[in-house]
């Protein structure tokens, strides 16, 4: 039996004006906002930010500062109860135009040949192109030209060049449940005080995991709304595995025999593996800008463009904790890829080769597979790969890790559009595959 009309009214605006509470009320915390890291104080930020990993370290952030994306201010908050610190927040301003946006290209041919390379004969795709209907045809244009239009900025609280959440880490014994609200209240703070460089109509909080997401209830009542995402692929890494011949060892006969195939593929064409050390980045900067652009360029969304400064910076700044993987042709860089130890997680990313010479060979895949390699000699128990080239991952074994943004609108009416808009969100799926069955 339904309940009356009136009760369920009544319900409703009471669910609202506790909303609208919390939105306006004060957490009772004490936040110090700053748009440079050497501005807080750093004993504090560095209790609070331990378990942010090396993200929210504040060399790290301060590397940013100095050599990251043009598109992109970092900016900060450190949330403290008295003299106790509670959270550290890492945020970005993002200037976003929709330009910045791919074409939708299919995926490169890098890419698709990565994935047959990896697959087992018999579970290779037959080539073909997709049907695209007549309707659709004749709207992409009209859309992709208002799309190209639009410009906003938009407070993220995270990392924009990488994916995990990298933007909150709450200090040892403080309960996240308690914290968010002051969180939320640290991120408003933020954007009414750069109001004067312009109107931040929407803000995020990053890749937030399945793990973080029971906590998403204060964020609710502060009119936050739930988006899933791609999913980051995650290799586990059982102890058992001391090399990547452990590895391959543990693949099924066909997998194993694709794996064998990437490497010997590489080889044989005339390329060779190698790890740069931190001090031999510098030299290499200028090309490793140059194979990044060819990757970066042709991705689905360019929110930031890195430079060739960061690239001996960022190697610099991780040290031992970095290993920066090359493949070459003769002396010449076709490929590198990043490994970044953050704890008992490696990190492949900021990935790039040359698209004539991956048309000779899997050098995408080998790249993978010199992540995997990194990350046994780390010693670490996963590997994070992200949300990009889903198919080839999971053939490597990869499996879908799911991570959502918890956005929202600064108009809390227009807040609610975003409510009901959520739910047709589209992302791509990872495929099933069980390479170690």
């Amino acid at each position: 039996m339904k309940k009356p009309t009136l009760p369920r009214l009544g319900e409703a605006l009471r669910t609202l004006r506790k909303k609208h509470q919390a939105r306006h009320s004060p957490t009772g915390f004490d936040i110090a906002l700053a748009d440079r890291i050497a501005l807080l104080d750093g004993a504090r930020w560095d209790h609070a930010a331990a378990a942010g990993g090396f993200h929210l370290r504040r060399d790290y952030l301060a590397l940013l500062e100095r050599h990251g994306p043009e598109q992109i201010t970092p900016c900060y908050a450190l949330v403290a109860r008295g003299d106790e610190p509670v959270a550290a927040v890492a945020a970005q301003w993002l200037d976003f135009h929709g330009d910045r946006l791919g074409r939708s290209a299919p995926p490169t041919a890098s890419v698709a040949s990565a994935a047959n390379a990896a697959a087992p004969a018999s579970a290779a795709k037959k080539d073909g192109k997709e049907r695209v209907p007549l309707g659709k045809r004749l709207l992409q244009p009209l859309a992709r030209k208002a799309l190209d239009r639009v410009r906003q900025r938009v407070l993220v609280c995270g990392n924009l060049l990488s994916w995990g959440n990298h933007g909150v880490s709450f200090a040892p014994g403080v309960d996240p449940a308690d914290a968010w609200p002051a969180v939320g209240e640290a991120l408003y703070r933020l954007r009414r005080a750069a109001k004067l460089e312009g109107q931040a109509d929407f803000v995020v909080v990053k890749d937030v995991t399945a793990a973080e997401a029971p906590h998403f209830a204060p964020m609710e009542l502060l009119g936050y709304r739930r988006v899933e995402t791609e999913p980051d692929m995650v290799l586990e890494l059982p102890p058992a595995w001391r090399s990547f011949d452990d590895y391959l060892g543990a693949l099924g006969s066909k997998y194993r025999k694709a794996g064998k195939r990437i490497r010997d593929d590489v080889a044989s064409t005339g390329f060779t593996v190698d790890t740069l050390a931190p001090q031999h980045v510098p030299p290499h900067a200028e090309c490793m800008q140059q194979l990044y652009e060819q990757v970066h360029g042709n991705a689905p969304i360019r929110l930031a463009t890195l430079q060739a400064p960061f690239w001996p910076a960022f190697a610099a700044c991780a040290g031992e904790a970095m290993r920066t993987t090359v493949v070459r042709r003769g002396e010449q860089l076709v490929g590198f890829v990043n490994t970044l130890r953050d704890g008992d997680t490696a990190i492949g990313y900021q990935i790039g080769f040359d698209r004539s010479a991956a048309a000779e060979a899997p050098i995408y895949l080998r790249l993978l597979q010199a992540t995997i390699e990194n990350a046994l000699q780390f010693g670490c128990r996963r590997l994070s790969l992200g949300r990009t080239a889903l198919e080839p991952k999971a053939r490597l074994g990869a499996q879908p890790q799911p991570i959502e943004l918890w956005l929202r609108h600064r108009i809390p009416a227009l807040n609610m559009l975003v409510k009901g808009l959520v739910g047709h969100v589209h992302h791509d799926e990872a495929p099933d595959r069980n390479p170690f069955g």
